[in-house]
């Protein structure tokens, strides 16, 4: 009973330290919100950024990392 529990609670926890380490080391990564399909517009009062290409790509990589996770758990 416990035992599933656990495993939730390791994965909890490893998630939090991996997002923890993305934020510290965030501007360090050289290619992050900087790829061809972020959109940013500067304008004299106004500037909108978003990181549409960035977003996709984390995305994905996110989906990968909790399908590979989830397979691991149900085997």
């Amino acid at each position: 009973m416990f035992e599933g529990i656990g495993k939730i609670l390791i994965l909890l926890g490893t998630f939090i330290i991996v997002l923890g380490i993305l934020f510290i080391f965030w501007e360090r990564i050289p290619f992050l919100g900087k790829l061809p399909g972020d959109i940013a517009v500067k304008k004299k009062d106004f500037s909108f950024f978003f990181p549409l290409a960035t977003c996709l790509l984390i995305s994905a990589a996110v989906t990968i990392i909790l399908n590979l996770i989830l397979w691991l758990l149900h085997k």
